[in-house]
């Protein structure tokens, strides 16, 4: 442990609070909230831990901490904080996705949507469902049954939807606002729960269509009255209420967690959703953490009624939700809980061999390859490799990994703008140059390690830019490939020396992964490029032609022969000036 964070762990004070662990780059990589500061801090640099805590450990160099006047304003500053800075190892719901919502727009002729973004706009919002296609079903349903309009703008005659009764044409048509309003009460009533009372209408209809004998409508409410039935009466009904509530469970084992949700809306489980995270502090802390950034950082609505496990401190929960909570000692609600609980358990078992098999493949992989090459663990690797053909459109590319991932947001492509001709060197040393140029200047973030496409001569470019033109002491090692084009050496120091990995080993894998990645970057890049090469045509680089005129001379004359056979004042009469047509004929007649 560094001599300045054993100092600070000796001023910690005793009160809550959050901290931010930082790497040696400065970046914050964990932030948690603590009751007492001063022993969650200490605890994580004493005793013993298992591997994944041990990771986040050996990563922190410099800590910050922000004292709080009581535990749930630590809470609500750690969910904010980790919105902020999206730390690495704050991985509760970076996967999350936001669910979708039926919606009743507010224009003068409304309309039926489905949207996944909550707006203020006097727009009515029913969901969120977590089943998207259950959302759709839905919407088709009511599409079939009110003839709100379905154009987004209103067109100047009618469409199919008004032929087959589903719109009932605002654009060719006044439609009263009294009706629009009796249409919009309907269908609220309808996702609010009253679609029995909708179906039983729909029958009395229907008796009343037979006994008129108007098969063909009563027909029409039959299918309707079908289309009920299937979409919003196929789930078993689980509670009688009929109120909207999330019902949460958790397991946790070996310093994870998994938390079931099951979403009830009007009394029915309409979907449950499942996350799996590492978890640092007591199981229970980090629950909390979880339900925070659950409706906080989600798209997630609050129902009326959260029902959680007997450990969780149900004072706290509803101060940070503002929303009833309840912990059922028995009946149906207690073992809806416990089904929450089982499934998480059963989910938490499941997914534990899946973990570690890909631990193996890339935390444990990186630490490895960090120990081959006597470096520091690297967990974000940069990699680059040349692409060309005899050296035209030459171009290259980066990608990065991140604790043995592909990150391919970070991805990056470059054309070659200074080299002339085959050279791979110079073309490797242009790049990295104007990469961590870029690196420096906007303070990005610096690799652990950069791998390159290439040997030894590669390897001395890069480090000549980065050494003595950059003054950046970064590790940089070499991929090299057999006669087959596989993997078969990495290459590392000054003079490159052959690092010994086992061919079968994680590490050697992972570098498999890289080179393959960045060359299918690479050259996918290319083809881009060379495919827009290819179709370049003869009238380019003509001044006063562009793309405009060549679409118009090539409309008006069929081809490029046709054209080339053309006289100058045929070109004229194309309405092409005077000087411009007399360039293309002798661009054409050349």
């Amino acid at each position: 442990m560094h001599d300045h964070l054993k100092e600070k762990l000796a001023v910690l004070p005793d009160q809550p609070g959050c901290y931010l662990m930082k790497d040696r780059q400065g970046t914050i990589i964990y932030i948690g909230k603590a009751k007492i500061l001063k022993n969650r801090v200490r605890s994580y640099f004493t005793g013993s831990h298992d591997g994944k805590t041990l990771r986040l450990v050996q990563e922190i160099v410099d800590f910050e901490y922000i004292v709080t006047p009581s535990n749930i304003d630590a809470l609500i500053l750690e969910m904010n904080l980790i919105k902020k800075y999206d730390p690495k190892y704050n991985i509760m719901l970076k996967d999350d996705k936001s669910y979708p919502f039926i919606k009743i727009t507010a224009e003068r002729h409304p309309r039926l949507i489905i949207t996944r973004n909550v707006k203020k706009d006097k727009g009515k919002y029913f969901g969120p469902y977590p089943n998207a296609q259950a959302a759709n079903e839905t919407k088709k349903l009511l599409d079939r049954i009110y003839p709100l309009r379905k154009c987004t703008n209103l067109p100047d005659k009618v469409c199919l939807y008004y032929h087959i009764g589903q719109c009932l044409a605002p654009c060719i048509q006044h439609v009263p606002e009294e009706t629009n309003k009796k249409l919009v009460d309907e269908i609220t009533r309808f996702l609010n729960g009253g679609y029995k009372e909708i179906k039983t209408n729909l029958t009395e209809k229907m008796l009343k269509a037979a006994e008129d004998l108007d098969f063909e409508r009563a027909k029409e409410y039959r299918d309707q009255i079908a289309h009920i039935e299937l979409t919003m009466e196929k789930q078993k009904l689980t509670m009688t209420d009929f109120i909207d509530r999330d019902v949460f469970g958790f397991s946790y084992d070996k310093g994870w967690m998994c938390v079931q949700v099951f979403f009830i809306r009007q009394g029915k489980m309409i979907e449950r959703e499942a996350s799996l995270f590492p978890i640092y502090n007591e199981p229970d802390e980090d629950f909390l953490t979880f339900l925070g950034q659950f409706y906080s950082q989600n798209n997630h609505f609050k129902p009326k009624e959260i029902l959680l496990p007997k450990s969780i401190d149900k004072d706290l929960v509803e101060q940070l939700l503002q929303v009833n909570v309840q912990q059922p000692s028995r009946g149906q609600k207690k073992d809806l809980i416990e089904l929450a609980n089982k499934n998480a358990n059963i989910a938490i078992r499941e997914k534990f061999s899946l973990i570690e098999r890909d631990e193996e493949r890339t935390i444990k992989a990186i630490e490895n390859l960090g120990e081959h090459l006597n470096i520091y663990t690297p967990h974000r690797i940069e990699a680059f490799d040349n692409s060309n053909i005899q050296g035209t459109d030459p171009v290259s590319a980066m990608i990065v990994f991140i604790d043995g991932k592909p990150e391919k947001k970070d991805y990056r492509k470059y054309k070659i703008k200074s080299v002339q001709g085959p050279d791979d060197y110079e073309s490797m040393r242009e790049v990295v140059r104007r990469r961590y140029s870029r690196v420096l200047k906007e303070q990005l973030p610096f690799p652990d390690l950069i791998i390159i496409d290439g040997g030894k001569g590669h390897l001395a470019a890069v480090t000549d830019v980065l050494e003595n033109e950059l003054g950046l002491q970064v590790p940089v090692a070499g991929l090299v490939k057999d006669e087959k084009h596989r993997t078969s050496e990495l290459l590392i120091g000054d003079p490159p020396e052959i690092v010994g990995l086992p061919r079968n080993s994680q590490e050697f894998y992972l570098l498999q992964r890289i080179q393959d990645e960045v060359h299918r970057f690479a050259i996918t890049f290319h083809r881009q490029i060379r495919g827009k090469s290819a179709f370049k045509s003869v009238l380019d680089d003509i001044p006063g032609v562009g793309e405009k005129r060549k679409k118009a001379l090539l409309k008006h004359f069929g081809s490029i022969k046709k054209l080339r056979e053309a006289s100058i004042e045929e070109i004229v009469q194309a309405k092409v000036p005077r000087l411009a047509a007399e360039l293309i004929y002798e661009k054409l007649q050349n």
